[in-house]
């Protein structure tokens, strides 16, 4: 099945790292292969599986053909390209990307995936 598989990456800057971060976990591992078959198991295109008080994480995928739906994000986003080829437009810009490329996408810009 074509699908673009995204690892996504929202950065919480500006929060203080002091005594509000309740986060106690020093380590954490996640398979990727685990998470895609939660994801797959969930039946949505978005699983997230991590949540801090500074970083949070998820796989998000789209099938051939889909729609994304997303709107612009309050935060910095990162996006890494787990498998698959698309076009992504940001503030009306286009680019092709594929397995293995980063993206970085500002607070607030306008951003899809499409031609997957």
């Amino acid at each position: 099945m074509k699908r673009l598989i995204l690892f996504t990456l929202l950065c919480m800057t500006g929060l203080s790292l002091s005594a509000q971060n309740n986060d106690t976990t020093a380590l954490e591992v996640f398979e990727v292969d685990s998470l895609l078959e939660q994801l797959e198991e969930s039946g949505r295109p978005y699983l997230p599986f991590l949540d801090r008080s500074t970083l949070k994480c998820g796989i998000y995928t789209l099938k051939a053909g889909a729609t994304d739906h997303q709107q612009p994000h309050t935060l910095d986003e990162v996006y890494y390209v787990l498998d698959g080829t698309a076009m992504f437009t940001v503030e009306g810009e286009d680019i092709a990307v594929k397995k293995g490329d980063v993206l970085f996408v500002k607070a607030h810009a306008e951003h899809r995936f499409h031609t997957i």
